[in-house]
């Protein structure tokens, strides 16, 4: 007998079983009767409970890091040790998917951007429709703001596709200084060439068989499978597009980002685009790897 509970069964199973009083119960277990007849005041916590299972059901991948700070976005102040407590006890906790592949060797760092619209990042993922047909999904990220420029669903995406949908989100947005791109075939097409080339837009090729060196959008590719594609069952295109931009909405706006502090990407933009100078001045960074790789390669001369 070692916890306080253990300790009060005892002395409840010799009072049934024995019919003795509490006191002599106490006695020959040596047990302190102020710890028997003492009653908890502390409160359920009822309404917290309630409200951190239902976000839980909201966002099935999201931890106790980010429950509790939606938590206090909506005005629940609660200790953080506290709110993992209750956390534990309602078994809320997420189940992590599989072995992640970590890479090996050295690396360099990565020329972080020092302001929005500086570089943008983009890759496909893909995925399958409930009938087994596979669909691909057009990814862009601003890797300042972590804004999720583009979410773009269809069967196939052309070169051709890509370039309409960077035209669009320059249209909404503002040209980027820089895109960064694995070698894909659909961006290393003549299409994405005379793009780059007649909107003055650098064009990054990280090394092959580095996606590393692409590690913004290679994060937001496993958020957005973990948190959208795995939980979804996609019956149609059309359905497809629906969920993928209440997502990106989602993403954007209210999703907490802990790169960032726990603001929202759309807080981010707002933050720096609000502030005088910020982020004018880029800090020096190491040079990309792979010194024959084409450093910072640009697709003109």
């Amino acid at each position: 007998m070692v916890t306080p509970a253990a300790k009060r069964e005892a002395v409840a199973h010799l009072e049934g079983l024995f019919e003795v009083s509490q006191r002599r119960a106490c006695d020959v277990l040596g047990v302190d009767r102020t710890m028997v007849r003492y009653h908890s005041r502390r409160g359920d916590d009822a309404g917290i409970r309630e409200r951190m299972r239902a976000l839980a059901a909201d966002r099935r991948r999201f931890g106790y890091r980010r429950l509790h700070w939606l938590l206090g976005r909506e005005g629940v102040a609660i200790n953080h040790k506290k709110f993992r407590r209750l956390y534990r006890e309602e078994r809320l906790q997420v189940r992590r998917r599989g072995g992640r592949k970590r890479a090996l060797g050295t690396r360099s760092p990565m020329a972080i951007p020092q302001g929005r619209n500086q570089r943008w990042s983009l890759d496909f993922v893909s995925d399958a429709f409930a009938c087994g047909r596979r669909f691909r999904i057009f990814a862009v990220v601003d890797d300042f703001t972590r804004e999720c420029v583009r979410l773009i669903a269809d069967t196939s995406i052309s070169g051709m596709r890509v370039v309409r949908e960077l035209d669009w989100s320059i249209a909404e947005r503002s040209r980027p200084a820089m895109v960064v791109s694995d070698n894909g075939t659909e961006l290393t097409s003549m299409a994405i060439l005379r793009w780059s080339k007649e909107r003055d837009v650098a064009w990054h090729y990280i090394a092959p068989g580095k996606p590393q060196q692409n590690g913004f959008i290679e994060s937001f590719n496993a958020r957005l499978r973990d948190e959208c594609l795995n939980e979804t069952i996609f019956t149609s295109l059309a359905q497809a597009r629906s969920v993928l931009a209440a997502w990106r909405h989602d993403y954007n706006h209210h999703r907490p980002h802990s790169s960032l502090g726990n603001m929202t990407p759309a807080e981010m933009a707002a933050r720096s685009a609000g502030q005088p100078g910020w982020g004018l001045t880029p800090n020096p960074v190491a040079i990309t790897p792979t010194q024959g790789h084409q450093q910072g390669l640009r697709l003109y001369s």
